[in-house]
């Protein structure tokens, strides 16, 4: 059985993305072929084609960060989460890896939730543990982790403050969210106006110097949820430095006694138990899927690209003011 997937050879620009066509190995025990329905294009593809993510396997690789499809042989549908690897019409996973897919709910709208559900889901109620009636700011509220982030905080009863670019602002006023632009005057103050007290919690995915504006918004017990470098993408130099920079910043404002918190979310973390990390996997995936199939948070794709156009996808999805998922169907 051959497999066709997408090759990042090295360091360059989007269209030095290659096709390959090679023999599928065969699954060991455990595991089992998946044809792949979906997979999606994240942040982390953007950082890998610039030797940028922190914990990259060297070149070349297959990216693809997590996938929809379906078990061969058995017709489940199927979500899992991949790292790598995703971008191709045919896979070998780990069964234990696979998460079911809800009846009536479509491949395409089923990839937007998946690396970007379970990341907001675990920020917002493992990492921050926010209560209903508290409020969060949530930076870029338009992207792809921030529309299902604010659509599970207001689902759980959570007031929303999300940035974002005025273009973004009816729709996330339709979402419940009341939207800030970011690039109009101090930001923390401004929230402070709708939150004098400060805020519950604030997921900062940009990083960079612009991270103690984010700490300056927090309420005394908040916490500030750091879970990305995009500010730093375009640096040259060692991917990691600008990682260990920020959390070291939050790691030492966590020493300071003003009883708030700040954590870089890593959704790899807890790997070592595997069995564990499996398990919650699959009940915050699950949870999320859930809610997808029964309308209480909606799929947001971008555009839909053939997997061959997967060039074209990733250079869409760096456009700036891209909203909801870029999605590959093989």
């Amino acid at each position: 059985m051959q497999t066709t997937e997408i090759v990042l050879p090295g360091i360059g620009e989007p269209e030095t993305l290659r096709v390959r066509v090679r023999e599928l190995p065969e699954p060991g025990a455990g595991q089992v072929v998946v044809r792949v329905e979906a997979s999606g294009i994240s942040f982390a593809e953007q950082q890998m084609r610039r030797g940028k993510y922190y914990d990259m396997p060297p070149f070349p690789f297959v990216p693809g960060y997590d996938l929809v499809g379906v078990v061969e042989g058995t017709g489940r549908r199927v979500a899992a989460l991949t790292k790598t690897g995703g971008w191709a019409d045919r896979v070998v996973l780990d069964e234990a890896d696979l998460v079911p897919v809800p009846d009536g709910v479509g491949a395409a709208a089923a990839e937007t939730v998946v690396v970007n559900g379970v990341t907001a889901w675990r920020m917002l109620h493992r990492a921050a543990k926010v209560r209903a009636g508290q409020t969060i700011v949530v930076l870029g509220a338009n992207s792809g982790v921030g529309t299902i982030l604010v659509q599970l905080a207001r689902h759980a009863g959570i007031r929303v403050i999300g940035t974002a670019s005025p273009k973004h602002h009816d729709d996330l006023r339709a979402l419940g969210v009341e939207p800030l632009d970011y690039r109009a005057g101090d930001v923390p103050a401004r929230v402070r106006e709708l939150a004098p007290g400060g805020v519950a919690a604030v997921f900062d995915h940009v990083g960079g110097p612009g991270v103690a504006d984010s700490w300056r918004m927090l309420a005394p017990g908040g916490t500030l949820v750091g879970y990305g470098s995009a500010a730093t993408r375009d640096h040259a130099g060692d991917p990691r430095v600008p990682v260990f920079k920020l959390v070291a910043r939050l790691l030492w404002w966590n020493l300071l006694p003003n009883g708030r918190h700040a954590t870089f979310f890593d959704l790899w973390k807890g790997k070592r138990n595997l069995p564990r990390y499996r398990r919650q996997l699959h009940e915050d995936l699950t949870a999320v899927l859930d809610l997808l199939a029964a309308g209480k948070i909606t799929a947001r794709v971008a555009k839909e690209f053939p997997l061959r156009d997967a060039a074209a996808a990733l250079r869409f999805a760096e456009t700036a003011g891209v909203a909801g998922k870029v999605v590959l169907i093989p």
